[in-house]
C-alpha cells in the first residue's frame, strides 16, 4: 500500500475540493471520472513501467514528481485549452474564461476538435503499437508463430510508418471534405512526433569498452521522460473528451482525472518496484495490444462514436488474458 499513499492523499484533497466546488454530486462525479481514467489507462501504466524500469533513479524521480504535475495540470487541463484556442483562434485567456464560465461552449469547441485530436493521438499510439509488434529483437511471442512472423517484418525499412499511414489515408476518405486536410495534418504530426522522439536517442550512441551502448538517453534520461509524457497525452485525449459526456464542469473534470492520473502513476511505480513485468511476461504484450486497439478505436471515432466503456472493457480483457497466459507460461516453465 505504500506505493499508493500519495494517491490516496491526493484523492482526499481532490474530493474535498470537488465537494466544495460542486457539493456531493460534484464529489461523486469526480470519483466516477477517476475510475474511468484508471480503466482507460491501465495499459498505459504497464507500458510506462516497461520504460520506467530502464531509466536511472534521477529521471524516475522526475517522472514521478514533475511528470505528475505535467500529467494532471498540463495534459488534462491546459492542453485541451490550447487545442480549443488553436482551433478557434481565441486567445488562451479567453478560452480559459470560457472553460470556467461558459462550459457548454467550451465543450462544444473541444468536441469540434475531436477529429484532429483522434487523428494525432491515434497515429502516435499506433506507432507505439507497431514499434513493439515489428521489433525483430523480441524473443518472447505471445501469439506464437503469428507474432514471430510479424516481428520478422521489422527488417523492412520504415515498416511502422508505412503501416500507420495506410489506415490514416483510408479513414480520411470517409470524412467530410472540409476537414480531410486537418485530419491528415494532425495524423502525420503524430507520426512525425513519434519518429522524432524515438530517433533522437541515436544521437547519444557511443562506444564503451569496445561495445556499442544504444539509446542511452531514451532508456535513462530526458528522451524517456518526453516519450512517457507524450504517451500519457495521447491516452488523456480520449479521457478528457469522454469526461464531457458525464459533466461539463471543467474543474470537476480536472479533479476527477487528477485522481485517476495519480493512481496510474502509483500503479506504474508498483509494477516497477515489484518486478511484475518480469513475473507476468506477457503483461507488456497485452498492454501493447490494448494500445493498438485504442489507436484503432480513436481512428474509427473520427467517423463513428464509440462509447468509452468499449475501450475500457477491451483493454481490461486483453490485460487479463495476458496475465492468464503469463501464469500458464510460468507453470509450464516450472514443470
Amino acid at each position: 500500500m505504500q506505493h499508493f499513499r500519495l494517491s490516496f492523499f491526493v484523492t482526499a484533497v481532490c474530493l474535498a475540493a470537488a465537494f466544495y466546488w460542486g457539493g456531493p454530486i460534484g464529489a461523486f462525479i469526480a470519483i466516477i471520472l477517476g475510475i474511468l481514467e484508471v480503466s482507460l489507462s491501465f495499459d498505459n501504466a504497464v507500458v510506462n513501467a516497461s520504460i520506467l524500469k530502464q531509466m536511472d533513479e534521477r529521471w524516475q524521480k522526475y517522472f514521478l514528481t514533475w511528470g505528475i504535475l505535467i500529467a494532471v495540470f498540463g495534459m488534462r487541463l491546459l492542453f485541451p485549452i490550447v487545442i480549443v484556442s488553436a482551433a478557434t483562434g481565441i486567445g488562451f485567456a479567453g478560452v480559459t474564461e470560457m472553460a470556467l464560465n461558459d462550459t457548454a461552449t467550451y465543450a462544444k469547441h473541444l468536441e469540434e476538435s475531436h477529429v484532429q485530436i483522434a487523428a494525432f493521438g491515434g497515429m502516435f499510439l499506433l506507432m507505439v503499437f507497431y514499434s513493439f509488434i515489428f521489433n525483430e529483437e523480441k524473443e518472447l511471442h505471445w501469439l506464437g508463430y503469428i507474432e514471430e512472423k510479424m516481428s520478422s517484418f521489422g527488417k523492412l525499412e520504415a515498416i511502422e510508418i508505412i503501416m500507420a499511414l495506410g489506415p490514416l489515408l483510408i479513414m480520411q476518405h470517409y470524412l467530410p471534405e472540409e476537414i480531410r486536410l486537418d485530419a491528415m495534418v494532425a495524423g502525420v504530426a503524430g507520426v512525425i512526433l513519434y519518429v522524432i522522439v524515438d530517433s533522437l536517442a541515436t544521437l547519444f550512441e557511443h562506444e564503451e569498452e569496445g561495445e556499442e551502448v544504444v539509446a542511452v538517453l531514451k532508456k535513462s534520461g530526458m528522451m524517456s521522460f518526453i516519450y512517457l509524457e507524450v504517451l500519457d497525452a495521447s491516452f488523456s485525449f480520449d479521457g478528457v473528451i469522454g469526461a464531457f459526456a458525464i459533466t461539463q464542469d471543467v474543474v470537476i473534470i480536472m479533479l476527477g482525472l487528477a485522481i485517476g492520473a495519480m493512481f496510474v502513476r502509483s500503479l506504474t511505480v508498483y509494477l516497477v518496484r515489484k518486478g511484475t513485468l518480469d513475473e507476468y511476461v506477457f503483461l507488456e504484450h497485452g498492454a501493447h495490444y490494448a494500445i493498438g486497439v485504442l489507436a484503432g478505436i480513436m481512428l474509427v471515432s473520427m467517423t463513428h462514436h464509440i462509447p468509452e466503456v468499449v475501450t475500457g472493457l477491451t483493454g481490461a480483457f486483453l490485460i487479463a488474458l495476458s496475465v492468464i497466459s503469463s501464469i500458464r507460461y510460468r507453470r509450464k516453465q516450472e514443470a
